[in-house]
């Protein structure tokens, strides 16, 4: 057997899986679901966009040298 046949048989197994469960594709549709909104809050709330307040326009690569050498 080739890779592309087994690599082939192995998606099509996959594939063929989901295709056919039912209460699983609910599940992860939820999982994803819960991911794109945990992710999206923590985006938001934890970690804001610090460069665009500090620093303007051409200016923040010479922002980001100066933090590092002080660091």
């Amino acid at each position: 057997m080739s890779d592309r046949n087994v690599a082939y048989r192995i998606l099509k197994f996959y594939c063929d899986g989901f295709r056919s469960m039912t209460l699983g594709r609910t599940l992860w549709t939820i999982i994803i679901i819960k991911l794109v909104i945990i992710f999206a809050v923590l985006k938001v709330f934890f970690f804001p966009d610090v460069l665009s307040h500090k620093a303007k326009g051409s200016d923040k690569a010479s922002y980001v040298a100066g933090e590092l050498i002080k660091r």
